[in-house]
């Protein structure tokens, strides 16, 4: 079991022609807006002040990158689907993901964050291809899992499996409420980071 012990904010980028990354393997998490990115930051890394967390949908306008253990760097990733966002914004926000996607030369891995009380949505399963079609790694992370009744969970995950046709024991359950699931997911997410 891996253990994180420090963690901090690197910077912020909107515009990327010149980035170059930081020499170090970088794991990103994508997801709708308020799907819970920043509070599963502060989970894993232990430091609930780390990734700011707004109940605001779309509060994340900026791509922010947090170094862990100096030994990778956490990739947020602005929120997708926000309805109320105006199609410019939502158009500068694609376009940034767009070219960190196109100039990340150390992505090892991501993770797409779903509210495990919803089903998928068609943007979730559009990125989840994206990456697939890529051959970028993809973690399913289940965010939430606290708020399910114990009687509809496995349900609830076997829905998220179908939707992007994986077998449940691809989904990782988490909560930030009560760090359910952490353990599992920075086990998992330093499959990737050993790799180079």
């Amino acid at each position: 079991m891996k253990t994180i012990k420090s963690a901090k904010f690197l910077n912020s980028a909107v515009n990327f022609d010149d980035y170059k990354g930081f020499d170090l393997p970088e794991i990103v998490l994508v997801g709708r807006s308020n799907v819970g990115k920043s509070s599963i930051i502060n989970m894993v890394t232990n430091n609930s002040r780390l990734a700011k967390v707004s109940s605001v949908q779309g509060k994340t306008k900026l791509v922010n990158f947090f170094l862990v253990n100096k030994e990778f760097v956490l990739v947020d990733l602005p929120g997708y689907g926000y309805a109320k966002t105006s199609k410019v914004e939502q158009q500068r926000w694609s376009s940034m993901i767009n070219s960190y996607f196109a100039k990340a030369k150390n992505l090892k891995s991501a993770c797409l964050l779903v509210d495990s009380r919803h089903k998928p949505t068609e943007q979730d399963i559009q990125m989840f291809e994206y990456f697939i079609y890529n051959n970028i790694p993809v973690t399913i992370v289940a965010t939430k899992y606290d708020k399910l009744k114990k009687t509809e969970r496995i349900h609830k995950l076997n829905e998220i499996a179908t939707s992007f046709n994986v077998g449940i024991q691809n989904i990782y359950a988490t909560s930030s409420v009560d760090n359910f699931g952490k353990e599992a997911l920075v086990d998992r997410i330093y499959q990737f980071v050993g790799e180079n």
